[in-house]
């Protein structure tokens, strides 16, 4: 077949080779990277973590921010520190 989508058997084989060449025998044991779709779940978690709005990354994955939340808010981690930080700076008076 010239051209076209690739089979998905053809692609899962591809991708299962490609993990044992790179990776070692216990990583590619363990469920690192076990489907092509984990690596884009964990570029949008680490968009989200790393404080890029969910607007932005809806965007970016071709989601909904509404999809968006549903799939990744239970990976958002962290962040509350630096939420207060925000809140407070919105909230400060530099006013005389």
């Amino acid at each position: 077949m010239r051209g076209g989508e690739l089979p998905s058997i053809t692609y899962c084989r591809a991708w299962r080779k490609a993990r044992e060449n790179a990776l070692t025998p216990r990583e590619v044991r363990s469920p690192l990277a076990k489907r092509v779709y984990d690596l884009r779940h964990a570029c949008v978690s680490t968009w989200l973590n790393a404080g890029v709005p969910a607007t932005q990354v809806a965007e970016w994955a071709g989601h909904s921010v509404e999809v968006l939340l549903r799939i990744y808010a239970k990976c958002i981690v962290g962040q509350d520190e630096a939420a207060k930080r925000r809140i407070a700076e919105a909230l400060k008076d530099d006013q005389p």
